[in-house]
């Protein structure tokens, strides 16, 4: 019998939940170490970059579906012209571009608005000493 609060069988399944019906199962779980869980983002404007999206799609900008289908071309896109994106930088640089250009379809930014004040953020990122915030001039 599983306690209740033990997972369902799956993928989601507590993987020690039956340990106890057979001690032996596993010689080597009390050698085992956990790796260090890498962070979900590599640098700040990753994150940022992922959230303003999700905020975008939930004030019904655009639904999920018309993102994950734009971002789809532009990773296709970029595939096709360096081959497999290294997941960050890279990576984020198409979400990006995908953003950019979704606001622009849609009339909520133009490109032009868009690359300037990514231009705005650059220069100030690199006006910036390591450490400190970076902000925007007004």
């Amino acid at each position: 019998m599983t306690a209740p609060h033990a997972l369902p069988d799956g993928p989601h399944a507590d993987p020690d939940a039956n340990a106890d019906a057979n001690p032996d199962a596993n010689p080597d779980a009390s050698l085992h170490i956990a790796a260090p869980i890498p962070p979900p983002f590599e640098q700040p404007w990753h994150a940022q970059a992922f959230s303003l999206t999700v905020a975008l799609s939930e004030a019904g900008h655009f639904t999920w579906p018309v993102w994950a289908a734009a971002f789809g071309a532009t990773l296709a896109r970029h595939r096709g012209a360096q081959g497999d994106l290294d997941g960050g930088d890279q990576y984020f640089a198409a979400w990006l571009e995908t953003l950019e250009g979704l606001l622009d379809t849609l009339g909520l930014a133009d490109a032009d608005q868009a690359g300037a004040m990514r231009d705005r953020w650059e220069a100030a990122y690199l006006a910036t000493p390591h450490g400190r915030p970076v902000n925007l001039a007004d």
